[in-house]
């Protein structure tokens, strides 16, 4: 409990405020109150996912990846890259999929500040969008608009379609249903640049290929290390780690991302940096 009250998971308070015993017990801090489970920004999953065996493991093969061949420390572990663990384990696989809602229930927040991204649009095709969580949040908020979970077969196997709502399989580095709007929430960090570079052209594919003008919607990292706050970069560096051990991606900063959109055959291009101080809980 030291080590957490230390580290800003959990606070002390005294239990009796106006008596002179030294009496302590400890109390909920910003972090901690997302891992509570009855919360709807709830972060419990995503903790569970991280530190679940199958991806702790790899970070133990670091020197044998820097010396061998294969892809990815994951890859050396065990013996297939993450898709495919998903693919084989079920169990593991709703575990890193409830992970991924967690995290995307917090798309409420965007929607809500950012309409102006969303409004207008006829359609929208979520590109890896799981269980459909993020595509709910927007179908909800725009009952006008068509929108599409966009995964591997076995992803959305067993989801249901509702009235503005559904859900397609397939390959996403093959071709991509045609919108207005393509999202790619947490996507590309996943990948090297030129497999990014791939899932953009099939996106661009996607917005043209019906004569539409239409926007592709980012939401991932932009390493800022010369203006964020020293907690803030850590975390980013240390997802870009995390990027490093499991997939073979990586965060990126302003230009990097901007050679992804040029390289693409993207002309035109808006970054917006948003962070949130407090996260409502």
């Amino acid at each position: 409990m030291r080590l957490l009250v230390h580290s800003g998971f959990f606070t002390k308070t005294k239990v009796h405020e106006n008596q002179e015993d030294d009496e302590e017990a400890y109390i909920l801090t910003p972090s901690s109150r997302l891992t509570i489970k009855d919360k709807v920004t709830n972060f419990s999953p995503f903790v569970q996912a991280m530190l679940d065996p199958v991806l702790v493991s790899p970070w133990q093969f670091l020197g044998d990846w820097f010396q061998g061949s294969e892809l990815t420390p994951f890859v050396k572990a065990h013996g297939m890259g993450l898709w495919d663990y998903c693919n084989e384990s079920p169990k593991y696989n709703n575990i890193f999929n409830e992970a991924m809602a967690s995290d995307s229930r917090l798309m409420s927040l965007v929607v809500k500040d950012y309409k102006s991204i969303f409004e207008g649009l006829g359609s929208l095709v979520d590109v890896g969008g799981g269980t459909g969580t993020v595509a709910k949040i927007i179908s909800e908020a725009f009952p006008h608009m068509k929108c599409t979970v966009f995964d591997l077969p076995h992803v959305i196997a067993n989801l249901t379609d509702s009235q503005n709502l559904k859900f397609v399989g397939g390959d996403m580095f093959q071709s991509i249903p045609s919108a207005n709007a393509i999202l790619l929430k947490s996507i590309l960090h996943d990948w090297s640049d030129e497999e990014c570079i791939n899932i953009l052209k099939r996106c661009k594919e996607a917005l043209t290929s019906k004569g539409m003008e239409g926007r592709v919607i980012i939401m991932d990292v932009v390493i800022n290390q010369k203006k964020d706050e020293h907690d803030v970069t850590k975390t980013k560096l240390l997802f870009d780690a995390l990027m490093m051990v499991t997939f073979n991606g990586k965060e990126r900063n302003k230009k990097e991302w901007e050679k992804l959109f040029l390289e693409a055959g993207f002309s035109h291009y808006k970054i917006r940096f948003i962070i949130w101080n407090e996260v409502p809980y």
